[in-house]
């Protein structure tokens, strides 16, 4: 691993650590460099995931029909709004 790094504590069974070990060992890694593998793997995967929004057809056509029909916003949601814009939200 390039660069500074940084030291994480994890308790886990025994069963679980001496599985994490074998997975290691049947990979070439050591077990820091398997669960760092790891976590490259499926972190992105997750905050992807997490930060998006997937829709049929059908919903996103609701979606922009109510889009359509929505009233503007009211003044107390404007104020609410830019408050938060003021505070970096």
């Amino acid at each position: 691993m390039a660069g500074k790094t940084e030291r994480i504590e994890a308790r886990f069974p025994a069963e679980l650590k001496l599985l994490a070990e074998r997975a290691a060992l049947a990979s070439g890694y050591t077990l820091t460099d398997y669960l760092a593998h790891l976590v490259r793997d499926d972190a992105p995967k997750r905050l992807k995931a997490h930060s998006e929004i997937v829709l049929t057809n059908v919903q996103f056509d609701q979606f922009v029909q109510a889009c359509k029909e929505a009233s503007a916003p009211s003044k107390r949601i404007m104020d609410a709004a830019r408050k938060l814009d003021k505070e970096g939200f």
